[in-house]
């Protein structure tokens, strides 16, 4: 054993050694003076986090990454509970997607020739098109575009929203208001003159959820008018204390659509931190598009960028003309061979690592209820498996001392104090934990919210579940800390 260093064990149950379910170990490092970190390519918005910084001596970090003694019990308590009981259920999730995705490489016989790349135009580059084609199999879908190209989730749902959408056609969103970041895309805010749907004359309305979260059933047939073009499901919960959509109700919203909407309407579906939380893809129930992004679920953690959109043939066609031009066709966008490589990667892997996101959600809301907390979806096994669990807080306080504490067990930027800001895209100051080696992959491990009543933070991610079993040791010990009176 390492000389200063301490390790705590437990007895768990399920049959797994001690040493596995419940290590912590504390290390006494030597104090070392105060630094001002100011490198090259750290100067990040503010309204993200201060990345140039005077950092808080070695000591002072270290006292906010262990956690007590009760937090260290609590969380290890809930681990224990779920590793007998939710956590083998999430394991079968994964090895049925496992053997989808593998039968889809398989089909493609994807090879090391597939891993070559391109330049320029892209003309010709088979990886793409294998990608492209083992996506849409994923997908449940007709065909595919997966490219770097696409530069956020976002990015890859306006593409394709503005390929079907025309000047007089109407967007009804059946899940209430959509994430933050559509508002500016869709005309709800945002700066004039940058080409919003509303700037183009087309319509927007929105069913809104009924009291319990839920897409309102009885409303939906109403809501379609002989004008709506287009149909959007938002899946996740976004920024809002509202369930998870599953597959069944995706499936639900199509054949309402299909009965009491116009003919030809198009359902279009948000699918980010969808994929793989299921065995079936909205396309694989009749969803028309469906689109996301590789820095989440699709991208293992792994992948360096791009999104996605899949569904019917001639929609996805539509929807590579509006992200190139019309007449570029499906064969351009060039792609690094690294790129390429780790993009196949990531979406092999993607099962595994949406299983341990899973898993972790399901161990904060556990850990976070029985620290007094207010959880969606509650503790337990709900009926669509969320990627997102939301916690209420109750106070701007409590936010940022959660995610400087979450930040602080990131493996990047560890020494970072993450402050609230503007951050484009977000009508509300927003705060991110969010040390990831991807910029932007929530599915590595972070913590992020709105500075607004009532106070969530949405946790998301984990390439393991026991590395957000460290994090909310620290997030508990800090917010013990605050409401303890000095």
């Amino acid at each position: 054993m390492l000389a200063g260093t301490d390790v705590v064990g437990g007895n768990g149950n399920c049959g797994a050694p001690a040493s596995i379910k419940h290590l912590s170990v504390r290390v006494a490092f030597p104090k070392r003076p105060k630094r001002l970190l100011v490198l090259a390519g750290e100067q990040r918005s503010a309204s993200r986090t201060r990345w140039s910084q005077p950092s808080p001596s070695e000591s002072q970090q270290l006292a906010t990454a262990l956690p007590a003694e009760q937090s260290f019990s609590l969380v290890q308590q809930a681990a224990s509970d779920l590793q007998c009981s939710i956590f083998p259920e999430i394991d079968a999730l994964v090895g049925a997607n496992i053997r989808r995705v593998q039968q889809a490489f398989k089909r493609a016989r994807i090879g090391p020739h597939h891993f070559a790349g391109s330049t320029g135009y892209g003309h010709g580059d088979l990886g793409r098109a294998a990608l492209d084609e083992v996506t849409a199999e994923v997908m449940g879908a007709e065909a595919a575009i997966v490219r770097t190209q696409f530069v956020s989730g976002t990015h890859a749902i306006a593409t394709a929203l503005f390929s079907v959408l025309r000047p007089g056609d109407e967007m009804l969103a059946v899940a209430g208001r959509p994430y933050d970041t559509m508002e500016e895309v869709i005309g709800l805010r945002g700066t004039p003159g940058h080409g919003s749907m509303r700037e183009w004359g087309i319509r927007y309305r929105e069913l809104p959820l009924t009291e319990h979260g839920g897409v309102d059933w009885n409303g939906l047939p109403a809501a379609l008018h002989s004008g709506t073009k287009l149909v959007l499901v938002q899946r996740s919960c976004g920024y809002a204390l509202r369930p998870t959509l599953g597959i069944p109700d995706i499936a639900r919203v199509v054949d309402l659509v299909r009965r009491h909407g116009p003919r030809g309407c198009v359902v279009a579906v948000d699918n980010c931190y969808g994929e793989m939380t299921d065995v079936l893809e909205p396309c694989s129930v009749g969803a028309d598009l469906a689109m996301g992004s590789l820095i989440k679920s699709p991208g293992g953690t792994i992948a360096p960028g791009g999104g996605y959109v899949a569904g019917q043939a001639d929609l996805v066609a539509a929807a590579a003309a509006r992200l190139t031009a019309p007449g570029v066709g499906l064969d351009a966008g060039c792609v690094e061979a690294s790129t390429l490589r780790l993009q196949m990667q990531g979406l092999f892997l993607a099962p595994q690592m949406v299983g341990e996101a899973l898993k972790s959600g399901r161990l904060v809301a556990h850990a976070m209820t029985a620290a007094g907390f207010s959880v969606t979806p509650k503790p337990g096994m709900p009926e669509v498996l969320p990627y997102i669990t939301a916690v209420q807080l109750g106070s701007r306080e409590r936010m940022i001392a959660f995610c400087q504490a979450v930040q602080a067990c990131c493996p990047v930027g560890s020494y970072i104090s993450p402050t609230p800001g503007v951050t484009a895209g977000y009508g509300d100051e927003v705060i991110f934990a969010d040390g990831t080696f991807i910029d932007g992959s929530t599915s590595e491990l972070t913590a992020d919210g709105p500075l607004r009543p009532p106070y969530v933070v949405y946790c998301q991610g984990g390439t393991h579940w026991t590395h957000w079993s460290m994090a909310l040791e620290s997030a508990l010990a800090a917010l013990s800390s605050l409401d303890t009176p000095s």
